[in-house]
């Protein structure tokens, strides 16, 4: 079965297609020809995952699913948040985002932080929110060269690396958009039997 997921993000495709596994075949925007950027104007992670969402349902007429995620730090007043991915600046990279969060934390000692991901899916004309939350710190220098965005600063509790040290299979098993995903699963599945 095929499902349009909203993103042009290769690592979030390929992330969330190895949770998912071989029930469904992921779709990206690129794959329905999608070029436009959709707009993200909410000020809730929520709100964005539905308007991707939507925007898709309502253009191409498929059942679909879009996701937004926030790094919310205790000490920055859970900043960056909605704004995690051009926290920066609307041209930045992640290694911007990254610098620009290790320099509000030089020294702050509370570095508790912790992922959101939202996922908004449009199936069959109706609409279902999934949330994922993961606890954890940041760390005062990047570490790993494995997955993206904030993971080589991200250090889960009970874990003494980061996201981006740790293996695929095992961040899926574990992370915000995993857990996320996984409740997304597992409603996928109960339609489909």
């Amino acid at each position: 079965m095929q499902l349009v997921f909203a993103t042009h993000n290769r690592h979030k495709l390929d992330e969330v297609q190895s949770i998912l596994g071989t029930d469904f075949k992921l779709l990206s925007l690129s794959d329905i020809h999608c070029v436009e950027d959709i707009p993200e104007t909410s000020d809730t992670l929520e709100g964005n995952a539905l308007e991707k969402a939507r925007y898709v349902h309502a253009k191409y007429g498929l059942d679909c699913f879009a996701d937004d995620t926030g790094l919310e730090i205790k000490s920055l007043n859970n900043r960056p948040g909605v704004y995690s991915a051009r926290y920066a600046g609307e041209s930045c990279n992640f290694d911007d985002n990254m610098n620009k969060v290790l320099q509000e934390l030089q020294g702050v000692s509370d570095r508790s932080a912790r992922f959101r991901t939202l996922v908004a899916l449009i199936w069959k004309g109706k609409e279902h929110i999934f949330e994922g939350i993961i606890e954890g710190n940041i760390i005062s220098s990047k570490k790993g060269g494995e997955g993206f965005g904030y993971d080589p600063i991200f250090q889960p509790n009970t874990y003494d690396i980061t996201f981006a040290e740790m293996e695929m299979s095992e961040k899926n098993r574990i992370s915000h958009r995993g857990l996320a995903t996984a409740k997304l699963v597992d409603f996928l599945k109960k339609q489909i039997l």
